[in-house]
């Protein structure tokens, strides 16, 4: 099973990720408004992981909870010293699943992105990705 490691820039948060295969991450870029902001650039990247794949070895971060603009609550979790933006989850996926942000692994080459979501608010000069699937919006 792959072992993927990642942190916060501090290091103050570390963590890792088993997976049974790479294919088990659903990486992606989101060009939604929310993420944006989120990551303080023109999209979000993570890396869709089941819940019980993801293990904090140490640290703790802190949570905010807001709504994503839909009336669906969304979590993100983030390093209370550096800010480092760690992963993600909505209110549907919170039982199931983890999106892991993709810059805050060792290796963020590790898991390459498969698609892009909310195409249709992607910068307008930013290239599509080639040979990945492609939302132009995602309906709640």
């Amino acid at each position: 099973m792959p072992t993927y490691t990642g942190s916060c820039y501090c290091r103050a948060i570390l963590y890792e990720l088993e997976l049974a295969s790479p294919d088990d991450a659903r990486t992606s870029l989101c060009h939604c408004a929310n993420c944006k902001k989120a990551f303080g650039t023109n999209y979000g990247l993570t890396a869709k992981v089941p819940k019980d794949s993801f293990r904090l070895k140490s640290g703790a971060p802190k949570e905010h909870v807001s709504d994503n603009g839909s009336g669906t609550s969304i979590y993100r979790e983030f390093c209370d010293t550096c800010g480092s933006f760690i992963l993600e989850y909505g209110e549907q996926a919170k039982e199931h699943f983890r999106y892991i942000c993709v810059g805050s692994l060792d290796d963020p080459e590790a898991l390459p992105p498969k698609g892009e979501f909310f195409c249709k608010s992607r910068a307008s000069w930013m290239p599509e990705i080639p040979n990945v699937f492609h939302k132009e919006e995602v309906k709640n």
